[in-house]
C-alpha cells in the first residue's frame, strides 16, 4: 500500500517557509523562485487538505494547523539529516554503536577508550546516553553498557563490575570528625538517585537500621548530578568511589561512612544475539572484560 506522504520537496520547502514565515526568505535559503516556493506549499496544502498559511498584501502566517505540523515536520527532517549524515559518515568505517549508562561512559569507559582505538585503530565505537533498558530491535545499537541484573531478552551478557557505592558529602559535614555515623548520617538531607530508589533503604537497613525518612531527598537521575549536589554541600549522596575518584582525590568530596552497599546487581556489555558473530564487537568485548577485571577501585 502506498504510503500517505507529501512530497520531500514540498515538506522541505514549508519547513523553511514556516522557520521564516517568509516565502522570500524561505525561497532565497533554498535557491529556488518565490513562485516554485508557492507552488510546493499550495500543492502540500492541497495533499493534506488543510489551509497552513494565511496569505495578505503584507506577507503570509502560519495558521493553528500549520504551526502544530511545522513543529513536527523540522523534528522529523532533523532526524532524516542526522540519519543520513551518519551513514554517509560510516561508509567504509567499521562503527560500534554503543548505549552506555551517562556517568560510566564519562568517568570510566572514555578515559580507557583510547587505549582500544590505538589497539583496534580500524573500529570506531560511538557512545549515546541511555539510562534505561530498550528494545534493541526498535533502534540501530550494537551493544550496550547497562547497570540492572543481565536479564535482557535474546542477548548475551558479559559482567564488568559490581557498583558498591559509600556515603560521600562535603568534607565541611564532617567537621573535626573522620567520618560520621549511620545515625548523623539519617540526620542529614539524603540525596537519592531516581534509577536506584531503595538505596539508601537498603543502606540503612545494612546497619540495622530502620529510617523513616530514608526515601525522601531531592532526586536526580544521574551520579554526576548527586555528585555536584553533595560538592554545593546539599546533603550527602550513595555514589560509586570509581565514578568520583577525582572528587575524592582533590578532596572536594570524601567518604562520609566506610560501609558500601552490596548489590547483587552491576554493570554489564549486552550485546544482541544477532549481533554475537560480529568480528569488532568480539575484539571490543575481550578488551572491555580486561580493563574491568584490570580495574582496583579506591
Amino acid at each position: 500500500m502506498r504510503r500517505k506522504i507529501p512530497s520531500t520537496t514540498a515538506l522541505i520547502s514549508f519547513e523553511a517557509a514556516a522557520r521564516h514565515e517568509s516565502f522570500t526568505k524561505a525561497a532565497n535559503e533554498l535557491s529556488l523562485t518565490q513562485g516554485a516556493i508557492c507552488r510546493q506549499i499550495a500543492s502540500l496544502e492541497e495533499f493534506l487538505s488543510v489551509e497552513l498559511f494565511r496569505r495578505s498584501k503584507r506577507g503570509v502566517k502560519l495558521t493553528e494547523a500549520g504551526l502544530s505540523y511545522s513543529r513536527r515536520i523540522a523534528t522529523q527532517l532533523d532526524a532524516v539529516e542526522r540519519d543520513t549524515l551518519s551513514v554517509m559518515g560510516q561508509q567504509g568505517a567499521n562503527a560500534i554503536e554503543l548505549a552506555v549508562v551517562p556517568t560510566f561512559g564519562t568517568q570510566w569507559l572514555l578515559p580507557r577508550l583510547k587505549d582500544f582505538q590505538l589497539k583496534h585503530p580500524d573500529v570506531t565505537v560511538n557512545l549515546t546516553n541511555r539510562t534505561r533498558p530498550f528494545l534493541f530491535a526498535d533502534t540501530d545499537f550494537d551493544a550496550a553498557i547497562y547497570f540492572g541484573d543481565a536479564e535482557w531478552s535474546g542477548t548475551s551478557s558479559y559482567r564488568l563490575m559490581g557498583e558498591n557505592p559509600v556515603p560521600v558529602c562535603h568534607p565541611s559535614l564532617l567537621g573535626d570528625q573522620q567520618s560520621l555515623s549511620p545515625q548523623a548520617l539519617a540526620d542529614l538531607p539524603l540525596l537519592q538517585q531516581t534509577t536506584r530508589p531503595y538505596a539508601w533503604r537498603q543502606w540503612f537497613n545494612a546497619q540495622g537500621m530502620n529510617v523513616p525518612r530514608d526515601m525522601t531527598g531531592p532526586r536526580y537521575e544521574l551520579f554526576s548530578m548527586l555528585a555536584q549536589a553533595a560538592m554545593h554541600q546539599m546533603g550527602v549522596a550513595l555514589i560509586p568511589p570509581f565514578l568520583i575518584q577525582r572528587e575524592l582525590t582533590e578532596k572536594r568530596l570524601v567518604i562520609a561512612h566506610e560501609r558500601s552497599l552490596l548489590s547483587n546487581k552491576g554493570y554489564y556489555l549486552i550485546i544482541p544475539e544477532r549481533k554475537i558473530e560480529s568480528a569488532s564487537l568480539h575484539a571490543f568485548r575481550d578488551w572491555l572484560i580486561k580493563q574491568a577485571a584490570g580495574y582496583s577501585p579506591l
